[in-house]
This record gives C-alpha cells, structure tokens and sequence, in this order.
C-alpha cells in the first residue's frame, strides 16, 4: 500500500513566510556582519544587536535550525556561506537584494492575489506613487546601493560567463543595463585581451566608472550612457544582457533582441542570461517565482524558458542558438548572427 499523504510540504510552503521574515531581520540587522568578526555567546550578541530578553534565543537558534548560523560550545556563529555572502564587509556581499526584499517585496507581494486577477503591479505605483526605477534613479546614493546588491547578486553567473563562453575567439564586448557593470569586468579580468563597454542610463555612469576603476580597467573598460528603448546599441562583436529581458512585455523583448542583432557583426554573439525556467515548466520554481515578482513590480514583465528565447532570436535572424547552465538559477542563452 501507498504512504498515506501528510500535510508537512504544504504547512512548510504554507508557513515559509516565517522562515523568510526572520532571515529577512537577521540581515537587517546585521546579525552576519556583526558575527563576521568572531563568534558569541548569547548574552553578548543579544546585547549587541539590541534584542529582547524574550526573543533573543528563540530567534537565534531559529537561524541555527534554518542553517544560517552555528551554535559550538554555546557560541553562535556564522555558516562558511553566510560569513560569505552576508558579511557587509566584503565584496561578495549579497545581502542587498535581501536588504530591497525586506523593505519593499515582502509587503508588495501581500497583493499577489489581487495581481493575479487584475494583471496589474502592486508596488509604489500602485499607492500613487513614482515607479520604482523613476524613483530609484532620481536618488544617487539609493541607486549605488541597488547597483551594488544586482552586482552581488549576479557575481556567480557573471564569473561562469567569464569561465564557460569562448571569448578567445571575440575582442570586444557591451554589456546592456550594466548597472554598476559587474558582468563586463569580470570578463575583462579574465580576458585581458578583451576591451569593454557597460551601456546604460546617464546616472549609472559614476557609479560605473568608479567600480571599473577600482577594479584596475579603466584603460579597457569603458561606460557608454543612453536609453535602450531610444537609443541604438553601441557596437561589438559580443553583447551581452543579464537580468534584463525578463523586465518588460512581449513587444519590447522582441524590439530589445533585434537591437541586438543589428549592433552585432556576422558571427557575433548576443548573450541572455536570467533565472530561466526549464522547458517542462515543472521544476523552476526560482524561475516562476521571479516572473510573478514581475508581475508585482511591473506592467508587462514576466520571465521564460530557454526554448522561448531561442525562438524569439532565431525569428530575429539569429543563425545558431544554444542554452548553458551557468550558476544556481541562473542560465544564459547565446545567439549567434
């Protein structure tokens, strides 16, 4: 006989917000970070970090349950990948995008149900105020941030991209909505043969050039400023767009790769990559969630599968098309002119 069904998968995806909102407080209030310099005893770390008497050790050994912290002899501490990539102090921090989930999605997507039966975002514009990229932009030092957490953000898809695509073969590179332009310098330093340009909206550019500067490129990297939707894409035998796509409707997806296609020489390559969701539409559940974010934070966006990438290039006249795993969810489509 079968094992008759429980109900712990669903009470776990029913309840993960719990598990959620307490990794959500532990990152703003740096818990990682303060954990960074060393392990501590509860009453130490309690006092530090301003908890109640109350909460302090349920919560704490909450994050040691969920595989955020360790506990040794009493002592709390951080795991190898949260001493990694929580730590504000350095440069493999990730926490941003965690930092934005906290303050702006986690309230957001209390609407999803009246996003999905109206189609229609449920963030700032829906409270009358800006949209969020109008109001982000307006703002230098909320830009830098944002900036800064889409760089950690896609470090590993950027350093898999640097690794996996033959760039041997091509000299020359422009990354599209560079944003603080962690895609082209990680290629470039891995290729010094390579040079590079990051193409994006005016106010990204200091933030731009003060990453590729600190990055030691300057003399090979360097920022173009324009709109893709009104401006032509400056030319190169590769282009590349990460986390781009998945932003808008159908329409513009389409006008964005044909952009594409007419910046790139014969042989040139055009490079997707996003959180893809597999062919079957059966086990990407990063994938399908990212595109109801979408649907949350935008009035036409949603995310795709390989298979629907490779079509929408090869009627935009793209000879040659493939799809390579690169880094957790993250995939990249090529495109060969």
């Amino acid at each position: 006989m079968s094992e008759r069904p429980a109900p712990d998968h669903i009470m776990r995806i029913g309840l993960g917000f719990w598990a959620s909102k307490a990794a959500l407080s532990a990152v703003e209030m740096e818990i990682f970070t303060e954990l960074a310099r060393g392990p501590e005893d509860l009453e130490t770390l309690r006092s530090r970090l301003g908890l109640h008497p109350r909460s302090a050790r349920d919560f704490l050994d909450a994050l040691v349950s969920l595989g955020l912290l360790q506990r040794v002899e009493g002592k709390y501490g951080n795991t190898p990948a949260t001493d990694l990539f929580l730590d504000k102090h350095k440069p493999s921090y990730m926490g941003g995008m965690l930092e934005m989930a906290n303050h702006r999605l986690y309230r957001f997507w209390g609407g999803l149900t009246e996003a999905l039966r109206t189609g229609q975002p449920q963030n700032e514009v829906k409270e009358g105020g800006s949209p969020f990229f109008e109001a982000l932009y307006a703002d230098p030092a909320r830009l830098k941030q944002f900036l800064k957490a889409m760089s950690g953000l896609s470090r590993g898809a950027n350093l898999a991209i640097a690794a996996k695509f033959p760039w041997e073969d091509y000299k020359t590179l422009v990354d599209v909505g560079t944003a603080q332009g962690d895609t082209v310098v990680q290629i470039a330093c891995a290729h010094p043969h390579l040079s590079g340009i990051g193409f994006d909206l005016p106010e990204v550019g200091p933030i731009f050039e003060e990453y590729v500067e600190e990055s030691g490129l300057s003399g090979r990297v360097k920022f173009v400023p324009g709109s893709f939707f009104t401006d032509p894409l400056p030319k190169a035998d590769v282009i590349t767009m990460g986390h781009i796509l998945h932003d808008w409707n159908m329409d513009d997806k389409k006008m964005l790769i044909a952009k594409a296609y007419e910046a790139l020489p014969k042989g040139g390559a055009f490079l997707v990559y996003e959180a893809l969701i597999d062919d079957d539409r059966l086990q990407s559940s990063f994938g399908l969630l990212m595109s109801l974010n979408m649907l949350i934070e935008t009035p036409g966006g949603f995310d795709y599968t390989g298979a629907d990438c490779q079509g929408w290039m090869k009627k935009a006249g793209f000879r040659e098309t493939r799809v390579e795993h690169l880094a957790g969810p993250d995939s990249m489509v090529v495109g060969i002119k």
